[in-house]
Parts: structure tokens; sequence; C-alpha cells
């Protein structure tokens, strides 16, 4: 009887998940600082198609309302207020709680772009994706002005690649200061991917230290929350860029002798390698000729792939939660299932997968199980999560007019489970329903809660829901990569008569078409797993 209540406990509790992992603001005290996102990149020449892509996880309790912000010209001696707080509201309007930080001049014309919590994409084909790498509380000036959002903002407003950027945010972090904790921002243009590292230099400084290092283009990267920048060759100004306080900084706090070998991730990282669990999966899956080892002390910062990497090998990997692998979550979770013949007698019995095992299983959850057998599951850090708020998979294509070149495969909720929609360069406006955050509450109109509901649903009996589940999942993605591939011709064609606003339009319908296909699609399922398991199993 005790071990039966202790199973039913557990059949609540996959179901019962939080909706959010701990506020994100509780910087010190929250368990999944640190452990927040996931960003892959891929270099032009390591894709099958010649795009650059970079991506991005927002893991915890992020904003998920997002919005298409228009490009503005400005008169002289305008400025632009500096904001912190803005992760945490629940529409574009809501400015609860938070507090302007500054103000710096105004450029005289700024881009359009995707202004997600961490804004992703401007008209111009340059996106970011963001990791926290956290690093030492020494580093934290919280006088600083700008946040990484704040500088990935600016910067998509005002550049047009990967190396302004990194230039103008080195600018705006040495005058106004930086205020965040360890950043990684992986910023791409058409050309070419940077991995860019930032910390602050102290409480008593405003300011910054930061590096960037290119990924090659023939490479992929990847950035999950650790320092991964080694060695800098400031001589090679191809692939490395910094502050030029990177050493001095160190030496001043400690954190290198100035003697031995100086690598960034050692100084200034916070960690005992540049690596965790993530990183080593994804560089070993595309390369496992390299035969990496997840015990050695430190991996290449990127790899060169085995195969060309397509936008939609990206997009199953962060679908990954390591099942076949040793790092396996489910793979203790098996039941005896009898077999009888038509008198109803057992005539045998098959070791099964339990119905119910699946991977993004609760710390109460994992607890009761590993109570009944102490080795059931041993945590590891999955690509895919149950607390994402959003992600993105960003894909650059320079044989194409930037209306169509850049497209945001964007999903909300668990990435694992949710549908991808493309967003595009040329997209002009966003759904309503994208427009307010579900993150504070359950609320009918936030966009999230149309795919969540389902989502949570279905991991009630993972193995009975998900092949259909995926299923749905990959008729989505073919369908939009079949759309995109008419879309590219006439949307070029369009651009090239002079109709640039006729190929937004049709672009922005569409985007908003298929969102709302996906959205029905879910709902449906959410009705069906509501029939299926609404009066127990």
């Amino acid at each position: 009887m005790k071990k039966l209540l202790i199973l039913l406990s557990i059949s609540a509790l996959v179901y019962l998940q939080p909706v959010y992992a701990q506020s994100i603001f509780d910087r010190e005290n929250d368990p999944y600082f640190g452990e927040s996102c996931t960003s892959i990149l891929v270099g032009k020449k390591a894709s099958t198609d010649g795009s650059v892509i970079t991506s991005h996880t927002c893991d915890g309790r992020y904003r998920t309302w997002l919005t298409l912000e228009k490009g503005e010209k400005f008169e002289n001696n305008a400025v632009t207020a500096i904001y912190k707080g803005l992760l945490k509201t629940e529409t574009p309007w809501d400015m609860r709680n938070v507090t302007k930080a500054g103000e710096i001049p105004q450029a005289k014309e700024t881009y359009a772009f995707l202004n997600t919590a961490y804004p992703s994409l401007n008209e111009k084909q340059l996106a970011i994706g963001e990791a926290t790498i956290t690093g030492e509380k020494i580093l934290v000036n919280e006088n600083g002005m700008f946040l990484i959002e704040e500088l990935q903002r600016i910067a998509l407003q005002r550049c047009t690649t990967a190396r302004e950027a990194i230039t103008l945010i080195g600018k705006l972090i040495k005058e106004y200061g930086y205020g965040d904790w360890g950043e990684c921002i992986t910023i791409a243009d058409k050309k070419e991917v940077w991995h860019m590292e930032i910390f602050g230099e102290g409480p008593d400084k405003i300011g910054g230290v930061w590096v960037a290092q290119r990924i090659p283009d023939d490479h992929v990267g990847i950035s999950a929350n650790i320092s991964r920048i080694s060695e800098i060759n400031l001589k090679d100004k191809e692939h490395f860029m910094a502050s030029d306080n990177v050493f001095d900084v160190a030496k001043k706090l400690n954190l290198w002798d100035g003697k031995g070998t100086f690598k960034f991730w050692k100084a200034y990282g916070k960690v005992k390698k540049p690596f965790a669990i993530r990183d080593y999966f994804v560089l070993n899956a595309l390369a496992p000729s390299l035969k990496l080892s997840y015990d050695a002390d430190e991996l290449p910062f990127s790899v060169k792939p085995d195969n060309k990497v397509s936008v939609h090998d990206v997009i199953a990997l962060y679908r990954e939660t390591y099942e076949g692998t040793k790092y396996d979550m489910t793979q203790n979770m098996k039941v005896i299932k009898k077999k009888y013949n038509d008198k109803r007698e057992v005539i045998g019995q098959d070791t099964i997968l339990s119905p119910i095992a699946q991977p993004w299983l609760t710390g109460d959850a994992r607890a009761l199980y590993n109570q009944l057998n102490e080795s059931a599951v041993e945590f590891y850090r999955t690509v895919a999560v149950s607390w994402c708020s959003y992600s993105h998979i960003t894909q650059l294509r320079d044989w194409l007019p930037d209306e169509i070149g850049g497209v945001a495969w964007f999903s909300f909720d668990n990435p694992a489970q949710s549908p991808r929609i493309p967003i595009f360069t040329g997209t002009t406006e966003l759904p309503e329903s994208f427009s307010y955050c579900g993150q504070k509450r359950h609320r009918n109109d936030a966009a999230i809660w149309k795919y969540r509901k389902a989502n949570k649903l279905a991991t009630v009996a993972w193995q009975e829901t998900r092949t259909g589940m995926m299923e749905e999942v990959a008729y989505f993605e073919q369908r939009a990569e079949r759309d995109i591939n008419v879309f590219d011709k006439e949307i070029t064609n369009l651009v090239k008569q002079g109709k640039k606003k006729e190929a937004q339009v049709l672009l922005t319908k569409y985007t908003r078409d298929f969102a709302g296909a996906t959205m029905i699609k879910w709902e449906e399922l959410e009705s069906t797993y509501w029939g299926k398991f609404g009066m127990g199993f």
C-alpha cells in the first residue's frame, strides 16, 4: 500500500509540474540561475545552404510577450532612455517595477527589430542569441547603466553587422557601465557569427570587460551558461576582439597572476572547466569523429561538423533530452507488462518503459522515484526544458533580400513539444496574443498558454502522447519549409519590382496565419488529452 501511494503521488507530480522555475531575479538564491539558456551557432560554410545561424532558449521566468518595433528617424540632440526590469513585465506597456537607469544620445535613424525578452533580430539580418554565464560576484557593479537585454536592443537598432555590434556594445559598456552578471551573446550577420562574453570589472568601477571570438565559417559552436572562451590572440583581428582592460582587470582582482597562460574562462568564469553536459552533447553530436570526452578538462571552442548542418538539424538539437544515451533520465523508468491469452491468463511478460516516463520531472517527482529506487533518476540538464519561456533559431541568408533573408523559427514553452513559427525580417506585425505574457498567471489571451496546456497534459503519459504530438510538430515544420521555398522567389521578385510594402504585407499575413493554425491544432490536442486523461487512467 505504501508503494502504491508513492506511485500515485508521482503520477500527480508528473502533471502538476510548476509552470515556472524560481525567479531569475533572485539570482544568488535561484537554483536555475546559470542554467537558463542555450545558444547554438553555425558558420556560413558549416550550414547546408550557406546560411548563418544563431539561436536562443529563454529558459526561466522571463516575459513571453514580443513585438515588432518599427525603425524611426530622430532630430538632432534626441536621447533614448535605458531601463532595468523589463524582463519581468506582463505587456509592452507594463512599467511596474521598471526603473530608468539613464539616457544616452539617440541615433539619427534606427532599424526595425524583433523585441523579445532578449531582443533578437533586426531588419538588416543582424541576429543575437544569449546565455547567462554568471561569473564571480566581485565583478558585478549594479550601478552600471546597461543590462544585457538593453545592450542587445541598442545594437539591433543601430547596427548591420556583428563586428559593428560588438564594437558599439564595447563602447557603451566603457562609457556607461555594465550592471549585469556575466553574459554571453552570440551575434550573427549574413556573413559570420561571433561569441561574445561580458563581465563587469568590479563594484568600484563603471565599465566592464569583454572578449569576442569568431566561430570559424566551417565550424559550429555553443554557449550554454558557462564561459567558453579560452586563450585569446588579439593580434588575430579576424577571430578576436576584446576590451583594452581584459588582462588588467584579471590581475587587479587576483583572478590571474599575470604569469601563467591566460584563459578567459578560467579568470572570469568561476567554473572548474569550460563546458558541461549540453556543450559536450551538442558538439559531440555534430562532430562524433572527434570522439570528444565528457571527462576532458577542456573541449574545443568550436568544431567542424562531420556533416553540414541544416536549420532543421539545429531545431532537432533543441528538442534534445539525451534519449537513448547514458544521460537519458527515463532509462530506468521501466515497468512489467503482462501478456494474456484470450482467456485472460498470463502467458508471459515484457519489461517496457513506463507510459508516464518523461524527462521533465520536477525535483519532487525525482525524489519520489529515487525513494523507491535510489538510482532511478540521475538528473542531467537537458537542452529542452519544461521551464522554457520561448526559443528561436534564427537563420540569416545573404543571397536573398533582407525582407525574406532572415527567419526566426520561434516557439513558446518547451522547445521539445511546441511547433515553430517563422517570423521574417520583413514581418511587420505579430498576432495580438503575442503582446501578452503568460508567466505571472494563466491568461487565455497570452499566446504561450495556447501551447502550454497541451504540452503539460501530454507529459501525463508522454510515451503514449509523444508520437502524435511529434507528428504535428513535424507537419508544421515541413509545411513552413515548403512554403518558404515558394516565398523566397515570390518575395524576391516583389522587392526587385520595388514592391517592398506588398512583400511585407504578404509575410506578415503568413506569420499570423501560420501562428493561428498551430494554436488551433494545440487546442485540439489539449481537448484530446483531457478526454484521455481527465477521468484518470
